[in-house]
């Protein structure tokens, strides 16, 4: 800080307070501190290639083609439109190309060295992962408060999925807690690039609390998602056959049919969409039938074992044939109103050995159970996950 009198005519001091001002940092990017340079932004035209843009840089035609010559082998000289590239220059006055750097994404980048010999070669910027963790409850929707939290709107996605067995996000209530622990990338540090990955989560739903930790029962194996006591968040069917859910009517043994007009049972349950939503099989399995009549319209069959079979009923269009094997969430037709129908939606029928029953009502088994001799060590992996989550919980609520 920087003190200065001054005497005015009356001899009476005036004292002003000049705070000091802390020199600018230079800027560092791609290993190159910025101050050393000239340094000017350009972005990718139309109808540049990577000759335009050396030759733009006031270099021979038979020094451009020795640099293209030389680097070829290094890295792709393919440029895309509206990708930015930087040229460093040197600051005497010959104002000398020394660099260029173009930059296809944010964290990948080519560098072409004409400072002694001419060398060019693929790079990436430094990443650093970030731990976050919090808890809070629900206000609207899950996709709202995350926006109102500034969380990248891909963690609703990512969560949606694990949880897709195991909640209905639709049903989830104003006030519900939850608490997560995800890893988000940054590019030099401070360079937001996204999230990288969910280490823990854990959500209120109808009286329940639903843990879910990722974790591989073999070397090589897929990640998949358990509770804290190593039951897999994955069921074998998935609660419905659409993302968004609507139920209009349930199955009923006894129900007022709208089109026919008559009481009659119900053997399914309907789930209201505007046509040409997709339609997902609940489960992997073999198309058994897929078809049309009268009553059904358009429809789909599929035998998922010994035990079980579902049929989609009204489509719009029916996108597999029989015969066909499908897997759990592939979209097997589009929502429509064909046959016995009085709008769009999908009748979700469900047999059990044979006999139609109610999907809702199914206590539906495990895809994967967690194998006792890995249960000891996804315990011992995943308690300080769960002791984070508990912690930041009790923190925001005081518990």
């Amino acid at each position: 800080m920087l003190l200065l009198i001054l005497f005015s005519c009356n001899q009476q001091e005036e004292v002003f307070v000049i705070e000091n001002i802390e020199p600018q940092k230079p800027i560092i990017d791609f290993g190159f501190k910025y101050d050393n340079f000239n340094v000017q932004y350009d972005t990718i035209q139309s109808q540049d290639t990577f000759e335009k843009i050396l030759k733009k840089q006031n270099l021979n035609g038979k020094k451009v083609a020795t640099i293209i010559k030389i680097i070829k082998d290094s890295f792709s000289t393919n440029v895309r439109f509206k990708k930015p590239y930087i040229t460093l220059r040197s600051k005497d006055k010959y104002n000398k190309l020394q660099y260029l750097i173009y930059q296809p994404n944010r964290l990948e980048y080519y560098l072409v060295d004409l400072t002694d010999s001419i060398v060019g070669f693929k790079r990436s910027r430094p990443l650093t992962f970030k731990v976050k963790t919090f808890a809070g409850r629900l206000n609207g929707s899950l996709a709202s408060t995350f926006k109102k939290e500034h969380i990248d709107a891909s963690l609703t996605k990512k969560l949606m999925k694990v949880y897709a067995w195991s909640i209905d996000f639709f049903k989830l209530k104003k006030g519900d807690k939850f608490a997560l622990s995800f890893t988000e990338r940054y590019i030099n540090d401070t360079l937001y690039d996204g999230i990288d990955s969910l280490r823990a989560a854990y959500f209120e739903y109808k009286g329940d609390k639903i843990y879910a930790f990722p974790f591989k029962q073999e070397k090589n194996g897929k990640i998949d998602y358990y509770d804290d006591q190593g039951k897999a968040l994955k069921n074998f069917f998935l609660k419905a056959p659409l993302k968004f859910i609507n139920i209009t009517s349930h199955f009923s043994k006894n129900r007022f049919h709208p089109v026919q007009l008559e009481w009659k049972a119900h053997k399914g349950t309907d789930y209201a969409a505007p046509t040409g939503t997709p339609i997902m099989t609940t489960a992997s399995g073999v198309v058994e039938q897929a078809g049309y009549s009268t009553g059904n319209g358009n429809f789909v069959k599929i035998k998922h074992d010994k035990t079980y079979e579902t049929q989609y009923l009204h489509m719009s269009k029916i996108l597999v044939k029989r015969g066909q094997r499908v897997k759990q969430g592939e979209t097997i037709g589009k929502v429509g109103s064909t046959g016995l129908a009085s709008g769009p939606h999908v009748c979700y029928r469900f047999w059990k050995n044979g006999e139609q029953v109610d999907a809702l009502k199914l206590k539906l088994p495990n895809s994967q159970l967690m194998e006792n001799k890995n249960l000891k060590r996804f315990k011992s992996e995943t308690q300080f996950l769960k002791r984070e989550l508990d912690s930041v919980l009790a923190s925001k609520f005081k518990v």
